[in-house]
């Protein structure tokens, strides 16, 4: 009781009752409306209308409940994002193969992240506020830390990985929900609209200030469209042969 007291009181209630430390009441019914069902409630609204689109008012509505009960369970709207966030990034596979080597392992974290970020692209507007502390973002932490744990990489090398990785995963998400965004404004099908912008540049770029723009105009980059995850895929490579090379350069073999 004592312990879980303290871990109460150093914690925002949202954050302890998220990991199920929160003391919950002794008797009476069990309350209708939970913490579970108010973030629910919450990511339904981003998912739908954007994340502009929270706010308290909106997600009791959702919810079926008034304003006021939202705040008996969460102290805040920025908490109540905090947690939609946790939510979106989802429980991480716990079907890890026993022969798992480290670059296989990091793949596997770096797409579940972008999946998630495909399923809920508000989630990677919401600016970072901590470290991770919620149990998805712990989960998803530890589980590349554990993909690393025969690398012979310094616990430090190991979070700078994982700081790379994630922001890699985030920072390509941001850019495709933009392009994405601009090609709905448009109207336009992905093609045409990356056509109507190669046919700006040949307007207006001169060939002979930009010859290597020319070059790449020429080729005929845009009028094809690649599958969607051929960028990521193409970065996610260049990152593990970086992180390879690191691992070769501290003298330790990966474990096969």
């Amino acid at each position: 009781m004592g312990v879980k007291m303290e871990i109460e009181t150093a914690l925002p209630k949202s954050i302890a009752a998220a990991w199920g430390v929160r003391e919950q009441p002794r008797k009476g019914p069990r309350p209708a409306l939970t913490l579970d069902r108010i973030v629910e409630a919450a990511v339904r609204v981003a998912d739908t209308d954007g994340l502009e689109a929270v706010s308290m008012g909106r997600v009791a509505t959702e919810a079926g409940t008034a304003p006021m009960s939202l705040y008996r369970h969460v102290a805040s709207k920025d908490e109540l994002i905090d947690l939609m966030v946790d939510a979106a990034w989802g429980v991480m596979s716990t079907a890890v193969p026993a022969d798992e080597d480290w670059r296989a392992g990091l793949t596997r974290c770096a797409w579940e992240m972008r999946r998630a970020a495909q399923r809920h692209p508000w989630a990677v507007r919401v600016p970072l506020r901590s470290l991770p502390v919620l149990p998805n973002q712990i989960a998803w932490f530890d589980s590349a830390l554990g993909a690393m744990a025969g690398t012979g990489l310094s616990e430090v090398r190991k979070a700078s990985v994982i700081m790379l990785l994630a922001g890699y995963v985030r920072n390509l998400a941001s850019t495709e929900a933009d392009i994405m965004a601009a090609m709905i404004a448009s109207g336009q099908a992905p093609v045409e609209w990356m056509n109507g912008w190669a046919a700006m540049i040949r307007n207006v770029a001169d060939r002979d200030r930009y010859p290597a723009l020319a070059t790449f105009m020429d080729a005929g980059v845009f009028e094809t469209a690649d599958h969607p995850d051929d960028e990521f895929i193409f970065g996610l490579d260049r990152i593990l042969d970086g992180i390879e090379a690191l691992i070769g350069r501290e003298g330790v073999r990966p474990r096969a």
